[in-house]
């Protein structure tokens, strides 16, 4: 079999970081040429953390969840409350005004956002008392319920003082970098990764795999379950936060059940069980349906305008190449395997080896 030495592969780490980090200095340095970019790219790196952290319970623990963006909510609407500027506040919430306990209160943004990422967490792990016991479809419906519930909650006019009902937050201060994104990003990718390779990560799959050889093992089947759960949903809190910072603007309509289901699609397009197609995925997918947008725009050729140039003809296309990726890989763009320099070599290696194979003189299809 094929293999780079360790040193190699060390190697050409180091340079793919440096040059990804050199990419963003670039970008980060021309903010008004590259703005739209930027933006896409940012996007890319909030849905790849809470994509991943789907793939966490989903694909590694086999648990089928739904609930997403009504956790996100949770930590998005945590980390604008409490970064909104206290000067800016009057003009938010103009109807009814802030509740007096959180009308000075102003964290910095990383604090705002650990909190956030622990109020998704204790809300899940509230929730997940009752519906872990399910399997399944029941444990995808039981979730899905939730989210919507905590969705009604935050445009409830009981709570405009807080969360200012159905008219949302506004003026959350962006981000001051697009490397404070991908640093974050990064970082939670980085734990959630060390965490599928702990002894808990073995646990987890060992519940994917068959429950019932794993409780014959000795594992805690409700630990393990709610542990895998409150974990996807800190760091689905954590994404929320990001996505509030990023939009600057949020109200419930942010997080229908719509959200949810692209970041499904993202997970099961790289693939259940790796943390690498979700990360890809998730770049693809944003990317893909911005560089479609073409389509949205009216075409006409030499007087003739072409029918299917229109609004929302973006989003058919997009769905079609959807079909034709998912119909080629079954299992996704990665299966449930991992990013490895060995990989590449292996697939430049088949890639060589088909092309020897049809060269005219090397015995190949060219000589038959």
């Amino acid at each position: 079999m094929m293999s780079m030495k360790p040193r190699t592969k060390h190697i050409l780490s180091i340079a793919l970081a440096a040059a990804v980090i050199a990419m963003l200095l670039y970008l980060d340095s021309n903010k008004a040429q590259y703005s739209y970019s930027i933006a896409i790219l940012e996007r890319s790196a909030i849905y790849a953390v809470v994509a991943v952290s789907m793939n966490l319970l989903t694909g590694f623990t086999g648990l089928f969840s739904l609930g997403q963006a009504g956790f996100m909510a949770i930590g998005a609407y945590t980390v604008g409350i409490l970064t909104i500027p206290v000067e800016a506040r009057p003009n938010v919430y103009y109807i009814n005004g802030i509740a007096e306990p959180l009308a000075n209160v102003n964290l910095p943004f990383w604090a705002a956002l650990i909190l956030g990422g622990l109020m998704a967490a204790l809300v899940g792990g509230l929730i997940g008392i009752p519906v872990l016991r399910l399997k399944s479809d029941y444990l995808a419906i039981a979730t899905l319920g939730f989210s919507e519930i905590i969705r009604a909650l935050i445009a409830a006019p009981q709570l405009d003082r807080i969360t200012n009902g159905s008219y949302g937050l506004k003026s959350i201060p962006a981000f001051s970098s697009i490397l404070q994104v991908f640093g974050i990003a990064a970082l939670c990718i980085l734990i959630m990764i060390l965490v599928i390779n702990s002894s808990y990560g073995r646990a987890f799959k060992a519940i994917r795999e068959d429950e019932t050889a794993a409780e014959a093992m000795g594992i805690n089947l409700f630990k393990h379950k709610s542990m895998s759960f409150v974990i996807s949903c800190f760091f689905t809190g954590i994404s929320g936060g990001l996505l509030a910072v990023f939009m600057r603007s949020i109200d419930s309509k942010t997080f229908q059940v719509n959200l949810t289901y692209d970041i499904l699609l993202i997970v099961v397009l790289g693939g259940l069980g790796s943390i690498t197609g979700s990360v890809l995925a998730s770049f693809l997918m944003t990317a893909g349906r911005e560089w479609l947008r073409f389509f949205d725009v009216p075409l006409v050729i030499g007087g003739f305008s072409v029918p299917l140039f229109r609004n929302g003809f973006r989003m058919v296309i997009f769905s079609l190449i959807l079909m034709a990726v998912v119909l080629y890989y079954r299992k996704g763009l990665m299966g449930n395997k991992e990013f490895s320099w060995d990989g590449i070599l292996r697939f430049f290696y088949r890639i060589a080896g088909r092309l020897r194979r049809k060269t005219p003189g090397n015995g190949g299809e060219a000589n038959a």
